[in-house]
């Protein structure tokens, strides 16, 4: 699993410098057996992660995009 998207801010991290790490993990690992993901899980209250609930569905795209930009 690579944990690509950073879960801990709301700055958006850049698609395209993102999808170049997939393509690093394939010089090792079987394509078929990666799987995308975001770095940690969500803080469920303020003091974990400073970032909005706007933040996290944009995150939350970003990991769908990534996904459909790799399966495409």
């Amino acid at each position: 699993m690579l944990g690509l998207v950073n879960t801990q801010s709301d700055e958006l991290e850049d698609k395209e410098v993102l999808l170049k790490r997939p393509e690093e993990a394939n010089k090792h690992v079987d394509p078929k057996q990666i799987c995308i993901a975001t770095q940690y899980v969500f803080a469920s209250t303020e003091a974990g992660n400073l970032i909005s609930e706007e933040g996290q569905w944009r995150k939350l795209d970003l990991v769908h995009e990534l996904v459909e930009s790799l399966n495409a």
